[in-house]
C-alpha cells in the first residue's frame, strides 16, 4: 500500500475580490487556487469502484466557491484561512498545501501568490474548536 494520497487542484480561478487598490494602481483580475490535500492511501487504492470508497471533494470545491465570493476580502491571507477552515471539516484530510496568486501585478505582466502549508496537527487544533 502507499505511504502517500493526494487530491489536487490546479488553477482554479475564484470569483471573488480582494485587496483595495488606489486610483490607476494594477488591479488583479485573476484570482488562482493551488490545493494539495493529504488523504488516506486507502482512499485512492480501492477495490471496487464506487463513490463511497473514495473522498468525495466536490462539496469542497463547491463551498470554496461561495467562500470566494462571499465578499470583499481586504487580504489574500483571510480567503486562504477560511479555506483552511473548511478542509478541517473534513476528517479524511491529513494536510493542506494552498497557494492562491493573483496577476497580473505590474502593467499586464506578473503573479504573485501566498503559499500555506497546513499540517495535521494544524487541522486537529482547528477541528477541536469546531
Amino acid at each position: 500500500m502507499p505511504s502517500n494520497a493526494f487530491v489536487e487542484i490546479k488553477d482554479l480561478v475564484l470569483n471573488t475580490q480582494i485587496g483595495t487598490y488606489a486610483t490607476g494602481a494594477v488591479v488583479p483580475d485573476r484570482h488562482l487556487l493551488d490545493l494539495i490535500l493529504a488523504i488516506d492511501p486507502q482512499l485512492v487504492m480501492i477495490a471496487n469502484d464506487v463513490m463511497t470508497s473514495v473522498f468525495d471533494y466536490d462539496p469542497l470545491v463547491l463551498q470554496i466557491d461561495q467562500l470566494a465570493q462571499d465578499g470583499h476580502y481586504e487580504t489574500q491571507e483571510r480567503l486562504m484561512t477560511r479555506i483552511v477552515e473548511a478542509c478541517a471539516k473534513y476528517p479524511q484530510i491529513q494536510s493542506v498545501t494552498m497557494s492562491l496568486r493573483k496577476t497580473p501585478v505590474r502593467h499586464c505582466s506578473g503573479v504573485l501568490g501566498i503559499r500555506l502549508e497546513a499540517d495535521t496537527q494544524t487541522l486537529d487544533q482547528m477541528r477541536s474548536k469546531i
